[in-house]
């Protein structure tokens, strides 16, 4: 399962003198591979390996600026060019925990909620220079006048021609779309010129949560790989994407935790969040038709059109 370079790399410079006991492939990661190293001493740890974009410099700097804000993995060690390992590869330490799309089924959830909630807000007092997108170990957000949140409509319109969208919207579905995008992108504006962190993945399979004393608290936020300068609007809606498949509970307590902690909810950020959401819902029209998240990037789209 490791190749040659990889497994000298771990052995002689991330993980010198220890002996690699067991490799397991987790789940998720559908962007990237996550493996589970152990090692005879029984120390777990997960090795990241970059199959698509190689965002590994962007999320070990994460790592490092996070540390004691917000709960990610430990970073033990990284190769972001490949030089050493033959590919970039990021190795953490394993968390233990439960992804928060399983506890949410408690009987506890509102409680889960606000811990997710509170810990979405110390995302955002992240700041960076201006807002924009990250592209090294600096995380320089891009030159000035990079807005994330602008171009709505010009990007609904390029997803409907270069995707997929022929094979399960109709040519209605289309064009109802394509107002919708045009008709809620001037509202966006409000959102122009924010500089918080935005993870951009932020939903309960990211999430890892476990229970103590306290109820639940989030262990570990996983998966940087789309992080970016910008609005928190963009998680909230991300993670009331499927709002209607979470138990109402949950979804108070993540709102009640994010203003708890100080995250600024606007009048209108429903609205707004939503909104800005269609930027990844129609991304996912570009997905080839049997990917596990096309149908309910397209339910979720027929949905928004329907409401809007």
């Amino acid at each position: 399962m490791l190749a040659n370079g990889v497994l000298d790399w771990l052995t002689r410079s991330a993980l010198p003198g220890r002996r690699i006991s067991h490799t397991e492939r987790l789940a998720g990661g559908y962007r990237n591979e996550n493996l589970l190293l152990v090692t005879g001493p029984g120390e777990c740890f997960v090795l990241r390996r970059f199959l698509q974009a190689n965002t590994c410099a962007v999320e070990a700097a994460l790592a490092d600026r996070l540390a004691g804000v917000v709960p990610v993995p430990e970073v033990v060690a990284a190769d972001p060019t490949g030089e050493s390992a033959g590919e970039p590869v990021l190795l953490s330490r394993f968390v233990p925990g439960i992804p928060a799309s399983v506890a949410v089924r408690d009987t506890d959830a509102g409680q889960l909620g606000a811990a997710v909630g509170t810990v979405l807000a110390a995302i955002g007092t992240v700041t960076f220079p201006r807002p924009g997108f990250f592209s090294g170990a600096d995380l320089d957000p891009g030159p000035e006048g990079m807005e994330p949140a602008s171009g709505l409509a010009e990007f609904v319109e390029r997803c409907l021609a270069t995707g997929n969208a022929a094979q399960a919207l109709t040519p209605a579905e289309q064009d109802a779309l394509r107002k919708l995008a045009a008709r809620e992108e001037p509202g966006l504006e409000v959102l122009h010129g924010a500089r918080q962190l935005v993870h951009s993945d932020y939903n309960p399979k990211n999430l890892l949560v476990g229970r103590g004393d306290g109820g639940w608290t989030v262990r570990a936020v996983l998966d940087w790989e789309f992080a970016f300068s910008g609005s928190p609007m963009v998680d909230i809606g991300n993670m009331l994407r499927f709002h209607d498949e979470l138990p109402p509970a949950y979804v108070n307590g993540f709102v009640a935790g994010f203003r708890a902690e100080g995250g600024d909810l606007p009048d209108d950020w429903r609205r707004l969040s939503a909104a800005v959401d269609l930027f990844a819902l129609a991304d996912f029209l570009t997905r080839p038709p049997d990917h596990r998240y096309f149908q309910r990037g397209v339910t979720a789209l027929r949905k928004a059109i329907d409401h809007r």
